[in-house]
């Protein structure tokens, strides 16, 4: 038997194991000039582990991590075992231990997973230790994202302002972060005002094949996996990487070189096929598909998505739909590596990955191939030409309703059709919030295209956003700021009063701020609900806003018409947005970018150059982040 030394640690911090290697498993790749280490699954599949070029896409991920890590104690061949045991029924009770690549986190949940990092070497410094001792083993990024809120907004300047309102606020949190920043190895901050983490893992942090040198082995590779302290983290299998939310416990102890514990799952294929109709969106696709995939149940099971309808959906379009995994219940929203996942890492700069994740992914079966009749516990079929127009609402992310229903959706909440109440008076169903927000939605250039457009179009005709609607533009990430300003839809989307409020997670979390002027008086004293639009995930009644009883999904050129409409309980397919200047009316229809001018506007203003200028330096600070002082102690 193979006896190999296997290094589970990074130098400082050093734990050895004997590697059995039971399945003959570990070979070596050559890609370009360089020589990798690997553990083949088709090897192991040789020696014994049938079936294993049958599995989902997923659980081979699972299977390697698995080889990689045997030790004959804590992964013994018995449980590798477990995984062609599953191929007989689709299904095995099996617990695994899932050693994660890397780890993200946020300041929301992150800070406290600091402070017990700091009492770890405070108790390392009681007993006559070094603080240095106690570091992160594996890779960890640190996003400031979750802390912004709305507070200026429909003003030029509402960014600077909203970052130093942030800044006001949250100091004695950051004074945390920014001294971890400088005392731990293997962690990487990325201050306030960056992004979304998950939209940030997507175009930069991420790898997909990862690789890293062994004293050992030498240079090894394997497959990127993540986990995060946050649920919407399995937008990263889009691009073919394992990943998904844990709690703090679990972070922690994966952080300090710890496997996960966990069940075997269920794995459900969504089989795609045909392709989106003109005036569709993917948000409404996703809409669509949550609410199918909640009336199927797949709580708690990993989703992998296949078939030809993958050759239509580009890569951000494939994160919008991995990205809502948490809303239709899935613990993992898979998608399998393809050429759409290599042409986005070449868009986003990262083509020096590109040769690796091509060779590895082939030779480990791990490449997508429709032709593979693959072992999947059940099978969902869903046509991308039946996807209608949608919003989600009015509280629930799984409450699909097609456009034309949502205004009676609202009536059947409000009860009667409102009458008008005097001038400056708010009615029942009125918009009072309409937010383009959230890494679902900001992460996709065609969707975001599209609500440049359709603003352009709408500023054209004269038209403005309601008196009584607070109007906000918080992208996922810079990017996206720098290729609307580049295709000149920054002025028309601002006319409409979708200023840029700040680089984060906001309305969609809760960080709405206050409402206009008198509204929040006006909706108490009056007992009406108020309602929201937005770009986001979730639409929990009080989640938008606490005054906010009516909350509805959209994508984000929909939720700037309904900005214009003021009001959820008309039919916004039918009544006029307004008029132009010589009084016709002006019809949702009349403004409504067609694809071809969407695609066109993506093709020429996202590109590789927007996204190299902008992670040329991915965790450079600012002024406000370099006045916090932290001290630079150990502990």
């Amino acid at each position: 038997m193979e006896r190999i030394k296997i290094e589970q640690a990074d130098k400082r911090s050093v734990s050895v194991m004997v590697h059995p290697n039971s399945f003959s498993a570990r070979d070596c790749l050559k890609v370009g000039k360089k020589d990798y280490t690997y553990f083949s699954l088709p090897n192991a599949e040789a020696a014994g582990l049938t079936n294993l070029a049958r599995l989902p896409y997923c659980l081979k991920v699972l299977v390697e991590n698995a080889l990689r890590h045997e030790d004959g104690d804590m992964v013994t061949a018995d449980t590798i075992g477990a995984f062609a045991r599953w191929t007989k029924t689709a299904t095995h009770p099996a617990e695994i231990s899932f050693f994660p690549t890397r780890l993200m986190l946020h300041d929301v949940s992150g800070i406290p997973l600091l402070t017990d990092l700091a009492a770890m070497r405070e108790h390392v410094v009681k007993i006559g230790g070094e603080p240095d001792a106690v570091n992160p083993i594996r890779p960890v990024d640190f996003i400031m994202d979750h802390s912004v809120t709305v507070d200026a907004h429909g003003v030029r300047d509402a960014l600077a302002r909203n970052m130093e309102t942030e800044y006001s606020r949250n100091r004695e949190r950051y004074r945390v972060t920014r001294w971890a920043q400088g005392a731990f190895h293997n962690m990487r901050v990325l201050p306030p005002g960056k992004g979304i983490c998950h939209q940030i893992n997507l175009e930069a942090l991420s790898q997909v094949v990862w690789s890293e040198d062994h004293p050992d082995l030498g240079l090894l590779a394997f497959p990127d996996s993540l986990l995060a302290c946050d649920s919407h983290t399995p937008m990263i299998n889009a691009l073919g990487i394992l990943g998904w939310g844990v709690g703090a416990i679990e972070a922690l102890s994966a952080m300090l070189g710890e496997p996960v514990s966990m069940v075997l799952p269920d794995v459900v294929e969504v089989r795609l096929t045909g392709r989106l109709r003109e005036g569709t969106t993917t948000t409404d696709l996703v809409l669509n598909l949550t609410r199918r995939l909640r009336e199927h149940g797949v709580v708690q099971k990993f989703v992998e998505f296949t078939g030809p309808g993958l050759d239509h959906l580009t890569l951000p379009e494939r994160a919008t739909l991995a990205n809502m995994a948490p809303e239709y219940g899935a613990s993992v929203a898979f998608f399998p590596i393809d050429d759409e996942t290599l042409n986005f890492l070449r868009l986003t700069g990262r083509d020096c990955q590109v040769p690796l994740v091509e060779a590895y992914a082939k030779v480990q079966g791990l490449w997508r191939d429709d032709n593979v009749a693959r072992i999947y516990t059940d099978a969902i079929m869903f046509d991308l030409s039946q996807v209608e127009v949608s919003l989600a609402g009015p509280k629930l992310p799984q409450s699909q309703v097609p456009l034309h229903e949502v205004h009676r959706s609202a009536l059947a909440v409000v009860g009667e059709a409102p009458t008008d109440t005097g001038a400056g008076r708010l009615r029942d169903g009125d918009i009072v919030i309409a937010a383009i927000t959230s890494c679902t939605n900001t992460s996709n250039p065609s969707v975001m295209v599209a609500a440049g457009l359709l603003a352009a179009k709408a500023w054209a005709r004269g038209l403005k956003p309601k008196p009584w609607v607070k109007t906000s533009l918080s992208p996922g990430s810079r990017t996206v700021g720098d290729y609307l300003n580049g295709a000149g839809l920054m002025e028309p989307l601002e006319a409409m009063g979708f200023h840029v409020t700040g680089y984060g997670c906001m309305t969609c979390c809760g960080g709405s701020g206050d409402l206009f002027g008198d509204i929040a008086k006006q909706i108490t004293e009056g007992g009406l609900n108020a309602a929201a639009v937005l770009s986001g995930n979730r639409n929990f009644e009080g989640r938008i806003h606490p005054q906010v009883s009516l909350a509805y999904l959209a994508s984000p050129p929909l939720v700037i018409a309904y900005a214009l409409l003021g009001t959820i309980v008309a039919d916004i397919t039918t009544e006029p947005l307004g008029e132009n200047s010589d009084g016709t009316a002006v019809y949702l229809r009349d403004i409504w970018p067609s694809g071809h001018e969407i695609a066109d506007a993506v093709a020429r203003h996202v590109t590789r150059d927007v996204f190299v200028a902008r992670y040329a330096d991915i965790a450079d600070s600012d002024d406000l982040w370099d006045g916090i002082d932290a001290g630079d102690g150990g502990t």
